[in-house]
C-alpha cells in the first residue's frame, strides 16, 4: 500500500497530536465532531458499528483549518454542500472514493481530492484509511485571487478536483503543506503575523499551482499576445480614469470599432472595457482613501471624484473588491 511521505520532523501519522477533538466508536459523537469542525453531515457504516474507531485532530489557524482524521472502518460520509469554504483531502494511507455531482474521483496518497464550494459531495471512506484535511474559507481565496489579478472576480473560483502528487506542482504543494503541518503541530503560540503568512502562503500556492478557472489570468498567459489596441486602451484608461469616459471615446482612441474593442477585451482580458475602467477607478479610490482623513464626507467626495455617483453600488463593489467598506479603509 502506498504511504504519503513527509520530510520534516513530524510524520504525517503524528501531526496535530496535541489537538485531538474526537476519539470514539459512537457514530453520533463522531458525526457531531465532524460537524463542529467542518459542517453538518450524515454517516452510514457499511456493516455493523463494531468496526468504527474514529479519531480526529484539528487546529484552526486564522481563516484556514488543518486536520488529521480516520474512521477506522468503511463508511459513507454525506456532508451538506459547502457554501463558504473549500476542502482539500490528502490521504496518508488508503483511499477514498469521492462523488462530486456527476463526477467521481479516487483520492489516495498520490492523488489529493478538492471539493469546491457549491458542489454536492459523497465520500466513501475505505477501511485503514487516514487523511489530512485543509479547510480554506472561500472569502480568503477570493480576496487573494483579487489581489493577484488586481480586479473584482466576476465568477466563483473553481479548482480542478484532483491534485496529482507526481507532478512538479504537486511536489511543490506537498513540500509547503508538510512544513506547515509540522510547524503548527509543534508551535502552540502563533503571532497574528505568522497566521497571516500561513494563510497567504497556502492560498497563493493553491491559486498558482492548482489548475482553476482563473489560471490563465493568474499566469498572464494572454498579456503578451493581446492586440496593441487593447493595451493602448488600458493605458488610456489608466491616464484618464478621472475624466468622463464612454465606450466611444475608447474606441476612437484605439482606432477600432466599439464591437472590436468589446471582443478584444473579452477574449484577452476576460472583461469589458467599461468594467476595466471601473476596476481602475476602484483602485484609485482605494489609494486615495488610504491617504485620506477620517470622515464619511471624505468617502463621498472621493467616490464622486472618481465617477461613482451611486453610493450604494459603489460601496458594494468596493467591499467585494477589497474585503472592507470604504470607511473601514479610512480608519486603518
Amino acid at each position: 500500500m502506498n504511504h504519503l511521505k513527509f520530510s520534516p520532523i513530524t510524520s504525517p501519522e503524528l501531526v496535530l497530536s496535541n489537538y485531538e477533538v474526537c476519539r470514539s466508536s459512537d457514530i453520533e459523537e463522531v458525526r457531531s465532531s465532524a460537524a463542529n469542525i467542518l459542517c453538518e453531515n450524515e454517516l452510514k457504516l457499511s456493516g455493523c458499528n463494531k468496526g468504527l474507531d474514529a479519531s480526529m485532530f484539528y487546529r484552526k489557524v486564522g481563516n484556514i483549518g488543518l486536520g488529521r482524521m480516520s474512521y477506522g472502518a468503511e463508511i459513507t460520509i454525506s456532508p451538506v454542500v459547502f457554501e463558504d469554504f473549500l476542502l482539500i483531502q490528502m490521504p496518508i494511507r488508503g483511499f477514498e472514493k469521492i462523488a462530486l455531482g456527476s463526477d467521481k474521483i479516487l483520492s489516495s496518497p498520490k492523488v489529493f481530492g478538492i471539493i469546491n464550494p457549491g458542489v454536492r459531495s459523497v465520500i466513501n471512506h475505505e477501511p485503514d484509511t487516514e487523511k489530512l484535511i485543509i479547510r480554506i474559507d472561500k472569502k480568503l481565496i477570493e480576496k487573494n485571487c483579487q489581489q493577484i489579478l488586481n480586479l473584482t472576480l466576476n465568477k466563483d473560483i473553481e479548482f480542478d478536483s484532483t491534485m496529482l502528487l507526481e507532478t512538479k506542482s504537486g511536489t511543490q504543494w506537498l513540500s509547503m503543506v508538510s512544513w506547515i503541518f509540522d510547524f503548527i503541530s509543534r508551535e502552540d503560540n502563533l503571532s497574528p503575523l505568522m497566521v497571516s503568512q500561513f494563510e497567504n502562503m497556502l492560498v497563493n500556492m493553491l491559486l498558482t499551482n492548482q489548475q482553476n478557472n482563473y489560471s490563465a489570468e493568474i499566469h498572464n498567459d494572454s498579456i503578451s499576445i493581446a492586440p496593441s489596441f487593447v493595451k493602448r486602451v488600458e493605458h488610456y484608461i489608466q491616464e484618464n480614469a478621472h475624466k468622463p469616459i464612454a465606450i466611444n471615446d475608447m474606441a476612437e482612441y484605439a482606432g477600432v470599432s466599439s464591437r472590436a474593442l468589446f471582443t478584444g477585451f473579452r477574449k484577452y482580458r476576460n472583461t469589458t472595457p467599461m468594467r476595466h475602467l471601473k476596476e481602475v477607478r476602484l483602485q484609485y479610490v482605494h489609494e486615495d482613501l488610504k491617504r485620506g482623513c477620517v470622515g464619511t464626507d471624505k468617502v463621498i467626495t472621493i467616490a464622486f471624484n472618481w465617477g461613482f455617483s451611486h453610493l450604494g453600488h459603489f460601496s458594494t463593489d468596493y467591499k467585494r473588491r477589497f474585503g472592507v467598506t470604504p470607511y473601514e479603509t479610512l480608519l486603518r
